[in-house]
């Protein structure tokens, strides 16, 4: 903009950040870095989450579902993910306004379960379904890429074998017209999409993946029927009893990495059962993160924290 004006950009964001705004005479200024907290924004239904800011240091970010990722959105960012630290900070907020809080979404981290149950006495804690149905995925992910591995050291052991007998390599090919290597690769975004969301070339290769690997078939399978429990329209019995099923099947397929995701929803189960209660999810804490990321991407990055945080909370505080 300021070379549009024939104006030198630095000079410009540096007039802009010392004199147009009101960044220097900001009250919150002198703790920015550390806390900033806006007691008026405080809602009954709210989200936590972190986020990076600069250079992969976290904060701590409380925002009101209400607002729908708007004005009056943020209600505290908090500088790192202690538990302790966090808690002090929002305990600033003064108590009547924080035991109106009905309900609370939350990823599983032991610290966030522990700030929710400090400083909101009075709410609800609902688990973010997608944080539960991401770990089924990474299962089945993991799974994926084992058998991608065991293809690429086979195809690299024919090429030695080919050499070693002074013939031209020739790869196997299957029906989709890939090797096992490239199929297992391009396979990756099909096993996120559910059936009905494949394309016609998707579901071809699924059918090819799922006739080679039976495994990952079965670990689709699991990791769809999980999605399928959190979509259940029947309120919460008929959820505990589809999560019951699941486990039967989760134990009888002997896959190590989705035993380990049945052991955490057994630990954290009543926090996610409460999704059942208002459906609700953590995606509006997700989209303002996101928004956080897009606005430091178009500022290139962050170069001064207060600066930034100011900026961001004229917009969304």
């Amino acid at each position: 903009m300021g070379a549009f004006f024939g104006v030198n950009g630095k000079k410009l964001q540096r007039q802009y950040k010392d004199y147009l705004s009101d960044f220097k005479q900001w009250d919150q200024l002198k703790h920015a870095k550390d806390w900033l907290i806006f007691p008026q924004n405080m809602g009954k239904r709210l989200s936590i989450d972190e986020v990076a800011l600069s250079q992969g240091e976290l904060y701590t970010v409380v925002t009101n579902k209400k607002a729908k990722g708007k004005a009056g959105a943020i209600v505290a960012i908090i500088e790192g993910t202690k538990a302790n630290k966090v808690i002090a900070h929002l305990n600033k907020i003064p108590l009547e306004k924080r035991r109106q809080v009905k309900e609370i979404t939350l990823d599983m981290a032991p610290n966030m379960k522990l700030i929710a149950k400090t400083c909101f006495i009075k709410a609800t804690q609902v688990i973010d379904r997608f944080h539960v149905q991401k770990l089924a995925s990474e299962a089945l992910q993991e799974i994926r890429i084992k058998y991608r591995w065991i293809a690429i050291d086979q195809e690299n052991e024919a090429i030695l074998t080919a050499k070693s007998k002074h013939k031209e390599y020739s790869p196997e090919l299957l029906l989709t017209g890939e090797t096992r290597k490239q199929l297992l690769a391009r396979s990756r975004y099909s096993l996120y999409k559910s059936k009905e969301k494949w394309t016609q070339k998707q579901a071809v290769r699924a059918k090819v993946l799922f006739e080679q690997y039976p495994e990952i078939e079965k670990a689709y399978k699991l990791s769809q029927e999980l999605k399928a429990f959190f979509n259940t329209k029947n309120g919460k019995a008929i959820a505990l009893t589809k999560l019951a099923q699941w486990y039967d099947k989760v134990e009888k397929s002997g896959f190590k990495s989705f035993s380990t995701i049945m052991n955490t929803i057994r630990l954290n189960y009543q926090r996610i059962i409460n999704y059942f209660d208002s459906r609700s999810t953590n995606a509006s804490a997700e989209s303002f993160n996101a928004k956080i990321k897009a606005f430091r991407a178009q500022f290139r990055g962050v170069k001064n924290v207060e600066f930034f945080l100011f900026r961001l909370t004229n917009i969304f505080a």
